[in-house]
């Protein structure tokens, strides 16, 4: 009886795109596993209710990212992981859909700044494949993972055009591309404040990808910078002049600089 009820409830569950229907019906569903003794994998448990709780809490995952709740998807993710880790004569696997939901936590753990977490779950992962170059070659795991490295290297314009081209895997990784967005702003933002004296109103527009020069003042204003004469001043850039040390920094800075200005002027033509 209660296995019926958990099909049907899936079934129902994967024809809704009502976010309040969905919930109530992922209510539902734990309640009947919990009823089944499936909210973990047990010895005894049918593989086809191993397969329908699988399939439940990949549902609530995906759901999660939609409603940008990062602490409900970490929760769904820790709850499959016994699941993903039966052998496949227990549970067969489901390679896209166990790849499409390991991309979007590692996606979230960069969004958080956890690059010790990402690393540790990308490591996990090159030791399940036995190849980490078919890690990098999967679509889904391969978005974060080239991100990640752009992120690193200061290669800000690269992460720009993947995240302006749209060419996300799936439409929940297009839910991050705004906080992506804000942490490299910011990223982009220090590291102009180490590059240069002063910018341009009208270049630091095109830099920080904003819209206006309004939102240009606005963001300047928050981060304490000075407006003057159509040019931007960095208050702290005094302060590191002329300190040797610092001069490697100040050159990657003004590197990655110059080639996120070069693709967003390059952007701004094609628009």
């Amino acid at each position: 009886m209660a296995e019926r009820e958990l099909q049907d409830i899936l079934r129902k569950l994967k024809s809704t795109h009502s976010y309040p229907d969905s919930s109530s019906l992922l209510s539902k569903a734990k309640i009947t596993l919990l009823k089944l003794h499936a909210l973990t994998p047990q010895p005894t448990t049918p593989p086809q209710v191993l397969l329908a709780a699988r399939e439940v809490f990949e549902a609530g995952a995906l759901l999660s990212i939609r409603a940008k709740d990062p602490a409900a998807f970490t929760r769904y993710v820790h709850q499959l992981t016994p699941f993903y880790e039966l052998p496949a004569d227990k549970l067969p696997a489901t390679r896209s859909e166990r790849n499409k939901i390991t991309g979007l936590y590692l996606l979230l753990l960069l969004t958080q700044g956890d690059y010790a977490g990402f690393h540790t779950e990308l490591e996990g992962l090159e030791l399940r494949e036995g190849n980490g170059g078919r890690v990098e070659d999967d679509k889904y795991l391969g978005y974060p993972i080239k991100l990640e490295r752009w992120l690193m290297e200061g290669s800000y314009d690269l992460v720009w055009k993947a995240m302006a081209s749209r060419q996300v895997p799936s439409e929940e990784y297009g839910v991050f591309s705004e906080i992506l967005t804000s942490q490299i702003r910011n990223e982009i933002a220090s590291c102009s404040e180490t590059a240069y004296p002063s910018l341009p109103i009208s270049s630091t527009k095109n830099l920080l990808f904003l819209d206006s020069e309004g939102a240009v003042i606005s963001f300047a204003q928050s981060r304490g910078w000075v407006i003057k004469d159509g040019r931007i001043y960095f208050p702290n850039q005094s302060l590191k002049a002329g300190v040797d040390q610092e001069g490697n920094q100040k050159e990657l800075s003004q590197l990655a600089i110059e080639n996120t200005l070069g693709y967003a002027r390059e952007l701004e033509t094609i628009v």
